[in-house]
């Protein structure tokens, strides 16, 4: 039996606490549209909780596969850099565990779609 999967929604994180509102309204959604699949969100500073914090949660849940999908439109330093530090020590840390590090949601072509139709007041 494949071990059970989860997904962290993985954002910056923001001083003002309504900025990470966007963000739980997408994991929300995931809940709602597939029940089954674990769903939860991690920040690198300034919001809680930390990607360590959600990964450690996941795992208290039997979770051994996790899915980290970085909520950003562009890749800067934090996406190409400090995140995949972050996942090799979440690697390192939890030998029973795998992790699948996506690209940015922004270089999806999907959401590069999406976005032209919205701005072109087409959706």
């Amino acid at each position: 039996m494949t071990p059970p999967g989860g997904v962290i929604l993985f954002a910056h994180g923001s001083r003002d606490p309504l900025w990470r509102l966007p963000i739980d309204a997408v994991a929300e959604r995931m809940r709602v549209q597939q029940p089954g699949l674990p769903v939860a969100v991690a920040f690198l500073e300034l919001t809680e909780p930390d990607l360590p914090q959600t990964v450690e949660v996941l795992m208290k849940q039997g979770v051994a596969r996790v899915r980290i999908v970085p909520m950003f439109l562009g890749v800067g330093r934090h996406a190409r850099e400090d995140l995949p530090e972050l996942v090799q020590d979440l690697t390192e840390a939890y030998p029973q565990m795998s992790f699948e590090l996506l690209p940015a949601i922004g270089q999806h072509p999907a959401m590069t779609a999406l976005m032209a139709e919205i701005a072109a007041g087409s959706v």
